[in-house]
């Protein structure tokens, strides 16, 4: 029986190269679009999948690596233009006609989130709906578990978790579960069309919960502090995330610490679509520890010595002017915008979701895509 071929898009990334080698390691061809030939990209060469370089935001790039596949996993790269970036390539996919799609979302999406980047991921998932010819799945992961981990130095060598998380409860799920979803609903996709899938961890866990879990990974003690949305600002800006990321994250932030990740929270979505349960929080943490790349590429545990000069930084580190650089960048103001957890249609959906059983799931997640307004 010969499989069909299937795209996958950012295939470098933390869920596109889990869902490539699923894809592989189940007799697929894979065609794994990349920015660049680098170490991670000859992993999936290694591996045997079918490299193409490109850029996502080119059409010809997008076009030409769709040319025989018949279908693909989109994962939007997290960066400013996600919405250009979903226009060409559903453009391309009806142009090559597709037979499906799974797109990576987020749970949060709805027209009014003070986001850009989430309110471009609503407009997407609408848009992709809109395709005539071209079936869609979509993935609406929350909070990634590798986010708690992504001041690993700090933990290690001080264990001290310090994040502005509140007391807010979350089911992270691990890369490898969203991207074994992404591949599963591919291989079968007459089953999934139209549906909406929230992979979660198996249990709702708090900050403590992390920082114990980490701790007892480490084998040291790991304590949860919180702090400030001013100060993760001030550290991120240390650690060099980009302002863009800076922005948008800090909405999630609120998010989690008013509960919106916990809503309908832990789903049964990865052992519906994959036949496996879910890793647990430990699993996924044992194994990004003992390699910190999966968290972040280049990250490691660090020294002591480089810890605290980090601490030392971000003390020094003025805190950025986010909305300043919003103006600056003329990125769009959404007056009287609401978090998730503020849109009373948002909530009823996402209230209502992990209710239906899977054969309803289409119709809640048109209603959810189309319908929710401030």
């Amino acid at each position: 029986m010969t499989h069909p071929r299937i795209l996958v898009t950012s295939a470098a990334g933390r869920t596109g190269s889990i869902a490539t080698m699923e894809l592989l390691k189940h007799g697929y061809p894979v065609r794994a679009f990349v920015r660049r030939d680098d170490d991670r990209a000859a992993q999936l060469r290694n591996a045997g999948a079918e490299l193409f370089i490109g850029d996502q935001f080119d059409f010809r790039d997008i076009n030409r690596a769709m040319n025989g596949v018949q279908r693909a996993y989109h994962c939007p790269p997290f960066a400013p233009n996600l919405l250009h970036n979903a226009m060409l390539f559903a453009l391309a996919a009806e142009e090559n006609r597709l037979e499906a799609v799974a797109l990576m979302s987020g749970w949060n999406p709805h027209p009014t989130h003070p986001s850009l980047l989430t309110r471009e991921h609503w407009l997407a998932n609408n848009l992709f709906r809109w395709m005539p010819n071209v079936g869609v799945i979509h993935i609406n992961p929350g909070l990634f578990a590798f986010t708690y981990l992504l001041s690993l130095p700090l933990i290690a060598n001080l264990g001290v978790l310090l994040a502005p998380l509140e007391n807010g409860m979350n089911a992270p799920p691990s890369n490898e579960d969203i991207g074994r979803v992404a591949a599963a609903v591919l291989m079968k996709p007459e089953q999934h069309i139209g549906k909406c899938y929230r992979p979660t961890g198996p249990n709702l866990l708090s900050p403590t919960d992390i920082a114990n879990v980490v701790g007892e990974v480490l084998g040291r003690k790991v304590r949860y502090q919180d702090s400030s949305l001013w100060m993760f600002s001030k550290a991120a800006t240390a650690m060099g995330f980009p302002l863009f990321e800076i922005a948008n994250v800090r909405h999630y932030f609120e998010e989690l610490r008013a509960g919106a990740f916990a809503i309908g929270a832990p789903t049964e979505h990865v052992l519906l679509v994959t036949g496996q349960e879910p890793e647990s929080f430990k699993t996924t943490v044992e194994r990004y520890i003992s390699n910190p790349s999966l968290i972040s590429p280049g990250l490691s545990r660090g020294t002591l010595l480089g810890t605290m000069a980090l601490l030392t930084k971000t003390m020094l580190t003025p805190a950025p002017n986010v909305r300043r650089w919003e103006q600056i960048m003329n990125i769009p103001v959404v007056e009287d915008a609401k978090l998730a957890h503020e849109d009373r249609r948002w909530r009823e959906h996402a209230e209502k979701f992990s209710l239906y059983l899977l054969d309803q799931r289409p119709t809640i997640c048109r209603a959810a895509l189309a319908e929710s307004q401030p």
